[in-house]
């Protein structure tokens, strides 16, 4: 087994049960002590684990971060009035005829959510509730990419849902995070969703990442791009204008959309 395939299986084995041993990694993988050791010295400068006395756990701000994440459908309630936005200045990027590769979430949805006047375009997705919405719009095919679901996002990953989107040349890419962090770029809570999002990101001539004020200066469990793998953020005037400043510097497009402007469009109900 390849190093870095080795150490992402230990990160898979970490998402789930928190902790890990040295001797049992020994065991599972056939290799040395030494070869561990300098494994989980690897994850350590990551930030992702704090190694203890015959084993490592995840830090705790990570497994904090994981148990936080709430269902999609929930998320997709929480600063509504601003993934809105970010979604209508997201979909303005999209042009009739385009093949648009949609990530799975709450934010990418509200994308979904402003392209019903769009002529001809392609959607793949690995998001069962954008399928869903755009099920409603007659103008738009839509592929479904194949995989395990994950209930929480309502999202399909695995190798399967992989390999298909390396079949893809997409005209633009959207992609949702967990955290965007200065240091560790655009991060995923998710190790599954990780490697769908860096295929996307792959399969994409344009990659737009989505994301609210919520998801600055906060790190997720894997990186899935840095910031010249990205053409473009899309995000609102809630976020901090000195991390927007910094992200500009690295050579990315920002984008900011006005949650207030938004707020004034909403329908008014009694």
């Amino acid at each position: 087994m390849l190093v870095d395939e080795r150490r992402k299986k230990i990160k898979e084995i970490l998402l789930q049960d928190k902790s890990v041993k040295v001797s049992e990694l020994v065991r599972y993988f056939n290799v040395s002590e030494e070869t561990i050791r300098r494994d989980l010295n690897e994850l350590e400068k990551e930030g992702l684990i704090k190694k203890n006395y015959g084993g490592a756990v995840l830090v705790e701000e990570l497994q904090n971060a994981i148990m936080a994440i709430p269902p999609v459908q929930q998320r997709k309630f929480e600063f509504s009035n601003e993934k809105d936005a970010i979604g209508r200045a997201a979909a303005g990027l999209i042009a009739d005829k385009n093949t648009v590769i949609l990530d799975a979430g709450s934010t990418t949805w509200s994308v979904s959510r402003h392209l019903n006047d769009r002529q001809g375009i392609t959607v793949v997705t690995n998001s069962v509730d954008i399928a869903q919405e755009f099920g409603k719009d007659d103008g738009a095919e839509v592929i479904v990419i194949g995989g395990k679901l994950i209930k929480k996002s309502m999202s399909l990953v695995g190798p399967q849902a992989e390999a298909e989107l390396r079949n893809y040349n997409a005209d633009i890419v959207f992609v949702g995070v967990s955290g965007i962090s200065l240091s560790k770029g655009f991060t995923s809570s998710d190790i599954y969703e990780a490697e769908v999002k860096r295929a996307m990101v792959s399969a994409g001539r344009k990659r737009v990442v989505v994301a609210d004020h919520s998801k600055f200066d906060r790190q997720g469990l894997i990186a899935f791009a840095d910031f010249k793998d990205i053409d473009v953020l899309v995000t609102s005037d809630l976020a901090d204008k000195d991390v927007l400043r910094a992200i500009k510097e690295r050579g990315v497009e920002v984008i900011v959309s006005s949650v207030m402007e938004e707020a004034m469009n909403l329908p008014i109900t009694h």
